[in-house]
């Protein structure tokens, strides 16, 4: 899964600063700040968004605190700010089920599922249309073991962007974990031409080949998420299969 942690970084800041006058500038400019920081130095990002914040900084400021959290993996302390946050916006609703989204991901990482997927839900009954948060809930659910709730929400997704490589790949390894292999590799194959060098539609096309006896197709997906993403997660479990597919075969 591509967590979001930075999936509001630019959105709310256009949101604080929409309306400012030219003497209200800066806490844009202080939020924007703080936000890159927190990639870069995220304790340094701390300190600094709560002293903002206990000068008067408000929600943006709030929002670099958590977002600094999220980043030096204080997860439950980062959902529980994105939460209260979320709480306190009255107006903008897309924005509330956005912190909710992040809540959503600060819990998963936190392992604590049952969170994650609350928030997401809540998320969702504030923005039905939101697909991203579709789309982390339907993982929070694969994990679980929820397959057919995953591909539910997954569907939804795709058919508000059928051009979404992410929900399609999504959906294919659920459909694969439903033993659905003809509907899995109709999805990963849409998602790779769209996207051919995709590293987890690459890695899930493997698998599904492996699983229907295209043991040199497996191979070949799984060698080019290796060649073209070596560093990823994806290259690990491509690594992994191949090293498990040799075994077999010797």
């Amino acid at each position: 899964m591509n967590i979001r942690i930075w999936l509001l970084a630019a959105a709310t800041a256009a949101i604080f600063a929409a309306g400012a006058e030219a003497d209200e500038i800066n806490p844009a400019a202080e939020y924007d700040s703080c936000m890159k920081q927190t990639k870069s130095a995220p304790n340094e990002a701390f300190e600094k968004a709560m002293s903002w914040r206990d000068m008067g900084g408000g929600a943006p400021a709030k929002h670099c605190v958590a977002a600094a959290l999220m980043a030096l993996g204080q997860y439950s302390t980062a959902a529980a700010r994105f939460e209260e946050l979320a709480q306190e916006i009255i107006d903008k609703p897309s924005f509330k089920a956005e912190l909710l989204g992040q809540a959503s991901q600060a819990w998963l990482m936190d392992n604590k599922a049952e969170r994650a997927e609350g928030a997401a839900t809540a998320g969702l009954k504030i923005n039905p249309m939101n697909q991203n948060l579709l789309v982390d809930r339907a993982v929070i659910r694969a994990a679980a073991g929820r397959y057919k709730e995953a591909v539910e929400d997954l569907n939804l997704a795709v058919e508000m962007n059928p051009d979404s490589v992410e929900a399609l790949v999504f959906r294919a390894s659920a459909q694969r974990l439903l033993d659905n292999l003809e509907q899995a590799e109709t999805d990963v194959n849409l998602a790779l031409s769209l996207d051919p060098l995709h590293p987890e539609g690459l890695l899930e096309r493997g698998n599904i080949r492996r699983l229907k006896g295209d043991d040199d197709g497996a191979r070949a997906d799984w060698l080019q998420v290796l060649g073209a993403h070596p560093d990823t997660l994806a290259a690990q479990a491509a690594q992994a299969n191949l090293e498990k597919m040799d075994v077999k075969t010797e």
